[in-house]
């Protein structure tokens, strides 16, 4: 199976789901976007360390882990998100001492906070991308400026009109049908985080 690379687009956060917050990742050479669900811990990890200028007065768990790594001369070479079973992506972090490599399982949200601080690529499985992976349809220029306009690292995302108090049984409710357009509705309205949501409960009905 082939890799394909990827890369950070920045952290949607919903104003209606408090800690919910959606991991945007772009292929490297094409359109599609892999969001997915993480955590309020996880999320400011990641962009504590997409924003080179912020540095915390003590360690965070993942600069802590980079720094037991570094004196123990680990290096992580790079990250593989392997495997998505019913809406959650699995890891791989790919770990090198004294020329010995190791594999070793991951949280994806973990295993990309590690990669920005080794600077280790992402990457995941073709079919993956297939299955899960989103393309934005119709976005026009003054649009795509807008996006470009905003924090790099978090992509405010429009007021969803979910029901907040229980936004999973709210789709699992909805027929296919309607699972599909919500998620058109959704891309478009680049609402990643309500986006990754929809499709994890299609992919549940395959």
């Amino acid at each position: 199976m082939s890799l394909v690379r990827l890369h950070i687009k920045g952290i949607s956060y919903s104003q209606t789901q408090n800690g919910a917050y959606a991991l945007i990742l772009n292929e490297l050479d094409g359109n599609r976007k892999l969001p997915i669900v993480i955590g309020a811990f996880e999320a400011q990890s990641i962009a504590i360390a997409l924003e080179k200028a912020i540095s915390p007065p003590r360690p965070l768990t993942h600069d802590l882990f980079k720094n037991f790594a570094d004196r123990f001369d680990i290096v992580i070479k790079q990250v593989i998100i392997h495997k998505l079973v019913d809406g959650v992506f699995y890891s791989s972090l790919i770990c090198e001492r004294d020329k010995i490599e190791e594999i070793i399982d991951a949280r994806t949200s973990d295993a990309i906070a590690l990669a920005l601080r080794f600077q280790a690529p992402i990457f995941t499985y073709k079919n993956i991308l297939d299955k899960a992976g989103i393309y934005l349809k119709g976005n026009s220029k003054d649009k795509e400026d807008a996006v470009e306009s905003k924090d790099p690292i978090f992509i405010e995302d429009i007021v969803s009109n979910e029901p907040e108090s229980n936004p999973s049984s709210y789709f699992k409710d909805k027929k296919l049908e309607e699972l599909h357009v919500l998620l058109d509705q959704a891309v478009a309205n680049e609402d990643y985080e309500k986006a990754a949501r929809i499709r994890d409960e299609i992919s549940k009905r395959k």
